[in-house]
């Protein structure tokens, strides 16, 4: 085992069934991500990205794996409570469709986390809130927002809780190039401020610019 590892998989498949057709998607996939590094994975739609990530992110249990440890832990020998423990402590996520709450302000959504956890939420949450720009929104709903600022909240509310990893699977996709680069520059500034260990699945070339590494998949593997 080994200890500087935030994820290490090894020979990972899955495959989804669709009715009698079983339709593979990924194919015997390793990936070890070093804590605190920042790796981008791209590739064309379908390859496997969304997937991958979902397995990473403990939403999704593969169809056939070696090993899966994210965060020092052994996942395909959890129990669902503690692979539900292990991903509310542990991992953040940041949706290209942000996933936010309609109905609760802002402030609302970023707390969110930290209410589950029940750990207090006032000093944390404004002090976020003013590192990513949106102080003056916190009473707002998100439908008042631009889908910039949207994003803003997502990426606040994955990271409230300072998890160790965070997972974010196309977060600019619904983004001009302007509100893109914002967020590229604030997942930066986790990753390099705050140590955060960061996957991102991009379409975007542009994307890449301040990433550790850059992996590409194609037809559910990693390709050089």
């Amino acid at each position: 085992m080994n200890d500087e590892l935030m994820i290490d998989v090894r020979d990972l498949h899955h495959a989804y069934a669709l009715g009698a057709v079983v339709e593979p998607v990924l194919h015997g996939l390793d990936l070890r991500v070093q804590r605190g590094e920042f790796v981008v994975i791209m590739g064309p739609s379908g390859c496997g990205k969304t997937t991958l990530l979902n397995v990473l992110g403990l939403m999704l249990s593969p169809t056939r794996a070696e090993s899966v440890r994210i965060a020092g832990h052994e996942t395909l020998t959890l129990s669902d409570a503690a692979r539900t423990r292990l991903r509310r402590e542990s991992l953040g996520f940041v949706f290209q469709r942000f996933n936010l709450l309609g109905t609760i302000s802002v402030r609302e959504n970023v707390a969110l986390p930290l209410r589950i956890r029940r750990v207090p939420v006032d000093g944390e949450v404004a002090a976020l809130m003013e590192r990513v720009g949106l102080l003056e929104c916190a009473r707002k709903k998100p439908a008042q927002l631009s889908v910039g600022q949207q994003q803003r909240v997502a990426i606040a509310r994955a990271v409230v809780a300072r998890p160790a990893l965070l997972l974010a699977d196309e977060p600019t996709g619904n983004l001009d190039s302007a509100n893109a680069g914002a967020v590229l520059d604030l997942l930066t500034d986790l990753h390099r401020r705050d140590g955060q260990t960061v996957v991102m699945i991009t379409h975007n070339e542009h994307l890449t610019v301040n990433a550790d590494r850059v992996l590409h998949m194609r037809d559910g593997c990693f390709v050089d």
